[in-house]
């Protein structure tokens, strides 16, 4: 159906990669999404801010961990600064922390546009050309990828301009999520523009991310805007299986995972179980698993006392017990296929005084805008 996906040295097959989402796609969650898929496909860290791996600080080296059987290993980084980010890939270079490093230039969150970083730093072309410069050549053999939006809004759109500079700085890939800062995750994403940056730099590799939600959307993504794969972000969520679909769709099945409420619960036991390995503390485990409780049973006939029982459970017994009171034999609910996750809509970006004034101005954006927010 679509060409291999190369990344650098590895080959993506099929073109389907997991999105960096801010404490969601740690280790655990990347472990369910990968057996479901049976290894196939890239699953990227969430993402690490440069100055922190830098400063190599505690919380920031356990999320770069990767388990024994992810290969390659996919590090996201955000950073703000061309010198620190060149440090960071340097770093990860020399000690093998990881095979693939994706810079993020996608994050909407106020408290990070406000001071230029995430997806408003492409705007400034001199600042990102000279942080993909620092990425390119501090990553030696590792291949270099990037993930952006369309702009700041429909009056700033800024992809074109930077995937062209992606190619010139030697960048292996790029990923489009096709809305603007303003947009967050509201409205439809812009296909349109994906197929166009697809046509702009037939270089290297363009993927779609925005609205995939089904194994369909993205062979259709794939069909309408021509893009060499697909990035998958809020349609997992609560749905790790949805990698099955999407392995079995690139490879021409059509059977699709639609699982009873038994399995969902089996899955969630075992995600909040995977956690509490992970941070060492079966508790805390379950404490951090609270988040997916309403995605994974996000259509099922579960009353809403139960609903907020279960969002606070503290222990593996508790959150098993509460589901065993569930009618486990409900089958997959028609529309839990649909939207999950944020849907806030059009905002107006904040921005640093002045900094629509000169998009070539050379600028240097402060560590305040280093922060610890996901999004793209």
């Amino acid at each position: 159906m679509t060409h291999p996906l190369s990344i650098g040295p590895h080959a993506v097959a099929p073109p389907v990669v997991l999105a960096p989402m801010a404490g969601i796609t740690n280790a655990p969650f990347r472990t369910l999404c990968r057996e479901f898929s049976g290894g196939k496909g890239l699953f990227v860290s969430e993402m690490i801010t440069t100055r922190a791996l830098v400063e190599r600080n505690d919380k920031t080296m356990q999320l770069i961990r990767f388990d024994a059987s992810e290969k390659p290993r996919s590090i996201q980084l955000y950073g703000v600064d061309p010198a620190t980010v060149g440090k960071a890939v340097r770093m990860i270079a020399e000690e093998d922390l990881a095979d693939h490093i994706d810079l993020n230039f996608g994050c909407p969150v106020p408290k990070v546009t406000r001071k230029g970083g995430g997806s408003a730093l492409p705007y400034k072309r001199h600042l990102l050309r000279a942080i993909l410069r620092e990425a390119v050549s501090g990553a030696g053999d590792l291949p270099v990828t990037m993930k952006m939006r369309k702009g700041i809004d429909d009056d700033h759109l800024t992809y074109l301009d930077a995937g062209r500079i992606a190619v010139e700085e030697g960048v292996t890939a790029i990923a489009l999520h096709g809305r603007t800062a303003a947009q967050h995750y509201g409205g439809t994403a812009d296909w349109e523009a994906i197929a166009r940056l697809r046509e702009h730099v037939p270089e290297i590799p363009v993927l779609g991310n925005g609205d995939i939600w089904s194994a369909q959307d993205a062979l259709r993504m794939v069909r309408e805007t021509g893009v060499d794969g697909v990035v998958v972000g809020r349609g997992c969520l609560g749905r790790p299986w949805l990698f099955a679909d999407l392995v079995a769709a690139f490879e021409g099945r059509t059977e699709f995972t639609r699982p009873t409420l038994a399995e969902v619960a089996g899955v969630m036991v075992r995600h909040a179980a995977l956690l509490g390995e992970w941070l060492g503390d079966e508790s805390k485990g379950v404490v951090d698993f609270r988040k997916h409780v309403a995605w994974y049973l996000k259509g099922f006939a579960v009353g809403s006392e139960m609903r907020k029982r279960l969002a606070v459970a503290s222990s593996l017994a508790d959150l098993r017990g509460g589901l065993d009171e569930l009618d486990l034999e409900q089958g997959w609910p028609l529309g839990a296929d649909g939207p999950r996750g944020r849907t806030s809509g059009n905002n107006r970006v904040v921005l640093p005084d002045g900094w629509l004034r000169d998009p070539y101005e050379t600028v240097g954006v402060s560590e305040e805008a280093e922060l610890d927010t996901s999004g793209g």
